[in-house]
C-alpha cells in the first residue's frame, strides 16, 4: 500500500500577501520606526521629569508671596535686562496657583532653514518670581533633551514643515505592518490560540524561538495602542487625516475659522497696563483653570501681526485637551470675545485633545504608563523582526 503524504495547507491569499507586505515594509522603514518609537517613548514622562529637575524654579518661596504680583510689563523688563537677547519676549504663561512662578518664553524661527538647529533661532524659557521679579531659572530649550527628542520624533531633526512628511510616510507603512501583523498572528484553531497570548518557554532552548515569541506576543498586545498612537501622530502630519476626523465628527471637513476681531479702541491711546487688565479678567473668568498664556510680541505662531490680544486658558496642568479662548482689545484691554471649551464642536474638542491622546496624558498617569510600555514594545519590534528575518535567511543559505 502506498503511504499517504500529508501536505501542509497552503496559507490563504490574505495571509500570503500580509506576510510579504509585513516583511517589505519592515525592512524598508524599520530603522525609522525604531527611532520614532524610541524618542516618543522617552518623551512620555517629560513633564514629570522636568517638574522634578526644575522644582526650585517652578515654585516660589512662601515668604515672598504677596497679595498682588508685579506688573507683567515690569517683569518683562527685568527678564530682558537679565537675559539680554536681541529677540523680544514672545509670551508669558501665568499659573493660577499662587505658589508657582511665571514662565516667559523667547521663541523665534527661521523660515528658510532646513534643519531643527537652524530653524529654531531661539527657544529660551525664563522662570520668574512674580512677587519680587527674581529670575529663578533660565533654560535654553533649543538644546534641551526633550525638545530635541520631540524634533527627532516629529521630523528627524529636519525642518518641521516638511520633515513631518519624512516621518509620516513610514508611520503610515507601520500602520499597515500592524494590521498585517494581526492577520499573521491570528490563530487557525483553538489549539494554536493558547500559544499566541502568552509565553511558554518550558521546553524552548533556542533564542530564535524566544525572539519569535517576543515579536509575536508582545506585538499583538501593543498593536492596538500603537495604531491609536500612529493615527493621532499622522493627524498632525496630513491635512486629509484631520479633515477625515472633522467630517466624521461634525459632517464638515473644515474646522470653524476663528474670526479675528479688530481692536475697536485702536484710535485711543494704548493703556500701559493692558497685559495686567487682561490677566486680571482672565483670572476672574477661569479661576479654576491651571494657567493661561498671553502673547507679548503682538504676533501669532506663524509670525503674523495680531489684530487683537488672544489669551489661551489651559484647564488642567500638563494637558491641552481642555482649552478656553479669549480675545481682548490690544489697546484698552477690553474683553472682545470668550469661547469656552464647552462651546466647541466635537471636531474642535478632538483637535485640542489629539496631542494628549498621542502622548497618553489624556488618560492620566495610567495612560502614560501604558503608552510608555507600548512604546518600548514598538521600539523592540523592528529589532526582533529583523532578527527573525536574518535567522530565516541564514537557514535558507544553509539549505
Amino acid at each position: 500500500m502506498k503511504k499517504k503524504h500529508h501536505h501542509k495547507k497552503k496559507p490563504s491569499f490574505i495571509k500570503k500577501w500580509s506576510a510579504k507586505l509585513h516583511l517589505w515594509f519592515g525592512l524598508s522603514v524599520g530603522l525609522v520606526v525604531f527611532i520614532v518609537s524610541l524618542t516618543g517613548t522617552m518623551y512620555v514622562f517629560k513633564d514629570e521629569i522636568q517638574n522634578r529637575l526644575r522644582k526650585e524654579a517652578i515654585f516660589v518661596k512662601k515668604e515672598t508671596i504677596t497679595q498682588t504680583p508685579l506688573s507683567i510689563e515690569i517683569l518683562r523688563e527685568k527678564v530682558d535686562l537679565e537675559v539680554n537677547e536681541k529677540f523680544p519676549v514672545s509670551s508669558v504663561e501665568i499659573p493660577l496657583n499662587k505658589n508657582k512662578s511665571y514662565k516667559f518664553l523667547y521663541y523665534e524661527k527661521d523660515k528658510e532653514a532646513w534643519n531643527y538647529f537652524d530653524e529654531v533661532k531661539i527657544n529660551k524659557l525664563v522662570y520668574v518670581n512674580p512677587y519680587t521679579g527674581e529670575i529663578l531659572g533660565i533654560y535654553n530649550e533649543k538644546y534641551d533633551l526633550f525638545p530635541i527628542l520631540k524634533s527627532i520624533h516629529w521630523s528627524l531633526l529636519l525642518k518641521a514643515d516638511w520633515g513631518k512628511y519624512v516621518v509620516g510616510i513610514p508611520v503610515v507603512l507601520f500602520m499597515i505592518m500592524l494590521v498585517t501583523g494581526i492577520v499573521l498572528w491570528w490563530p487557525k484553531n483553538k489549539k494554536m490560540r493558547k500559544g499566541r497570548f502568552s509565553f511558554d518557554w518550558k521546553n524552548v532552548k533556542t533564542w530564535k524561538r524566544k525572539n519569535y515569541d517576543l515579536h509575536n506576543v508582545l506585538g499583538f498586545y501593543a498593536s492596538f495602542i500603537a495604531l491609536l498612537m500612529s493615527i493621532s501622530g499622522i493627524y498632525f502630519s496630513y491635512p486629509w487625516v484631520k479633515n477625515a476626523f472633522n467630517f466624521t465628527l461634525t459632517g464638515s471637513a473644515e474646522l470653524p475659522k476663528e474670526k479675528e476681531i479688530k481692536s475697536p479702541d485702536s484710535l485711543s491711546a494704548k493703556n500701559n497696563s493692558v497685559f495686567d487688565l487682561t490677566a486680571q479678567e482672565t483670572r476672574k473668568m477661569y479661576s479654576a483653570s491651571s494657567s493661561f498664556r498671553i502673547p507679548l510680541n503682538g504676533k501669532n505662531k506663524k509670525g503674523k501681526e495680531l489684530k487683537n490680544l488672544p489669551v489661551t486658558v489651559y484647564g488642567e496642568d500638563g494637558k491641552f485637551a481642555v482649552r478656553h479662548q479669549l480675545a481682548f482689545d490690544r489697546y484698552s484691554g477690553k474683553l472682545l470675545s470668550n469661547k469656552p471649551h464647552q462651546q466647541l464642536n466635537n471636531a474642535e474638542k478632538y483637535a485640542n485633545a489629539n496631542y494628549d491622546i498621542h502622548t497618553g496624558s489624556y488618560f492620566g498617569m495610567a495612560g502614560k504608563i501604558i503608552w510608555f510600555i507600548a512604546g518600548l514594545i514598538c521600539t523592540s519590534l523592528p529589532v526582533t523582526g529583523f532578527l527573525i528575518w536574518m535567522g530565516r535567511k541564514k537557514k535558507g543559505i544553509k539549505k
